[in-house]
């Protein structure tokens, strides 16, 4: 009588021994290379200078190279956190954006102008809290530019790690208006996504939760 065959090694099904499969976090940020992080620096640097000069109010090689000096130590003592771009500029997108920014700059702008010649009235503001669904430096600067250019509306303050913004809105008289301000804040966080984000974060705002946007 002979025995049964060994057993073979164990089938391979890709999970480990040990535990179930490690989570999958999405792709990796994309990483800054040596040379875009001098291009920053240098077009930093610029900015740095030009606002000297212009503080100055003379355009000199004696102000130039105290702007040079003065902006080197700034980047070497205050080095700002690095901003990837990992987007994809989308032409159709980036026109919607800019059309509907000056659709309501100009709405905005007519808006505050009749409550400021009306006589008698005065507008009660509220201050919310609008938690972006993009958490990246790049999205949280760029909704947060956008909504302070709209007149009736202010940036206060930017919470990093929340990724949220504290925004000044002027004539609420309703928890409704509440409600429609937050909604201008997200239309504004969706479109610049859609015309420059990434492909990854296209589809998670796409896939975030409706309830998201009225209970931050």
């Amino acid at each position: 009588m002979t025995g049964a065959p060994p057993p073979g090694p164990p089938a391979d099904d890709g999970r480990a021994a040990d535990g179930p499969p490690p989570a999958d976090n999405g792709p990796a940020a994309p990483a800054i290379g040596r040379g875009g992080r001098r291009r920053d620096q240098a077009v930093t640097l610029g900015w740095l200078v030009a606002i000297w000069l212009l503080l100055w109010g003379d355009l000199s090689w004696g102000n130039l190279l105290g702007g040079i000096l003065v902006g080197g130590a700034v980047l070497l003592f205050f080095p700002l956190p690095p901003v990837t771009f990992g987007g994809r500029l989308r032409p159709g997108a980036l026109l919607v954006l800019a059309v509907t920014f000056v659709g309501e700059l100009v709405s905005a702008s007519v808006h505050v102008a009749a409550i400021a010649v009306r006589p008698g009235y005065r507008p009660r503001g509220a201050i919310i809290a609008v938690p972006l669904r993009i958490r990246t430096d790049l999205n949280l600067a760029l909704t947060a530019e956008l909504i302070s250019l709209v007149p009736g509306t202010l940036i206060l303050e930017v919470d990093r790690d929340r990724g949220a913004l504290y925004v000044h809105v002027l004539d609420v008289r309703s928890p409704e208006d509440l409600t429609d301000s937050r909604e201008r804040v997200l239309a504004v966080e969706r479109r610049i996504v859609r015309a420059v984000g990434s492909p990854q974060e296209v589809r998670q705002l796409t896939a975030e939760p409706d309830d998201r946007r009225t209970n931050p």
